[in-house]
């Protein structure tokens, strides 16, 4: 597995992520499994939050891990606070609480990155500015960084914070192209080239800020996955075609098509099953020409101008 240094921050993890929000239906028994292959694979960075099945994501997580014969300080975790049960909130109670929660949820003594899981627009700058340093001064959270947020967003919040922020995770993959597609239709009236990200691409790569794509096989708002999926055949025509290529499976092609951008995007995939993360994982050692990813980038459904 190929290592990646996220924002420049010296922190290097896998360049693949495990997104463990599924894992809240799982046995303890089977979570081991998941959590085992994972890092067989390679895979060494998990991420979580607290709402993930109201905790017990990372509850079960926990329980699992402690059955393997790996230390904490074998993986990397990231879990993620500010939803709440109809609002969000980053005010500094809130989050002070919710990172003691993960603490205990997760039985461990840190955690490797705190993200601000979507943007509260009462959000108060200085509060979280405060809970930031907080939790850095007191060794509780090592690195910060946030989720689903535009580029102005993110420099309010830099503007008072101590703490640089090193990753943004934001929806991203084959099916779902918007901060691609307004860049490769500048100056165009169709479509996609309404730009509704604040150019959050180049921000990131300007700014040394992580892409993490979350969700990066499904298509629409979560709607499912694109891969082995009946509406899609020309995409899904084109994976087949270059998984029996260059011998893997679907769903690392769709992996390899996000790692192979330029700006070093992390996937974070969701799946529980042992066997696919294996193939997935295998994305990491792929090589994709500049033809073939906008061979792909065209069965997806998006024409070149």
């Amino acid at each position: 597995m190929n290592k990646i240094d996220l924002g420049n921050s010296g922190l290097v993890v896998s360049e693949i992520g495990l997104g463990c929000m599924r894992m809240k239906d799982l046995s303890v028994d089977m979570a081991r499994q998941v959590i085992e292959r994972s890092i067989e694979s390679g895979i060494d960075f998990f991420d979580h939050a607290d709402i993930y099945g109201q905790g017990k994501a990372e509850e079960i997580f926990a329980e699992a891990f402690k059955g393997t014969q790996y230390n904490r300080d074998d993986i990397v975790l990231q879990t993620k606070c500010g939803i709440r049960k109809g609002f969000f909130d980053f005010s500094k109670e809130h989050i002070l609480n919710a990172v003691d929660g993960s603490l205990s949820r997760l039985n461990t003594g840190y955690i490797d990155i705190l993200l601000l899981h979507r943007p509260d627009t009462l959000m108060e700058p200085e509060e979280v500015a405060e809970a930031f340093t907080k939790l850095s001064e007191s060794g509780k959270v090592r690195y910060f960084g946030v989720s689903n947020q535009n580029p102005m967003q993110i420099d309010l919040l830099k503007k008072y914070l101590k703490q640089d922020l090193i990753v943004n995770q934001l929806q991203f993959g084959l099916m779902h192209t918007g901060m691609i597609d307004a860049g490769l239709n500048v100056n165009m009236t169709n479509e996609p080239a309404l730009l509704r990200d604040g150019s959050v691409l180049e921000y990131s790569r300007l700014n040394n800020m992580t892409i993490q794509a979350w969700s990066p096989f499904q298509y629409g708002m979560m709607e499912g996955v694109f891969i082995g999926n009946e509406r899609f055949p020309e995409l899904n025509a084109k994976l087949d075609e270059f998984a029996e290529a260059k011998g893997i499976t679907n769903s690392a092609v769709a992996a390899t098509w996000i790692l192979h951008h330029p700006a070093k995007i992390q996937p974070i995939v969701g799946s529980m099953n042992p066997e696919r993360l294996r193939g997935i994982a295998e994305a990491t050692n792929v090589k994709m020409t500049r033809e073939e990813w906008y061979e792909l980038y065209r069965a997806a459904g998006n024409n070149l101008p």
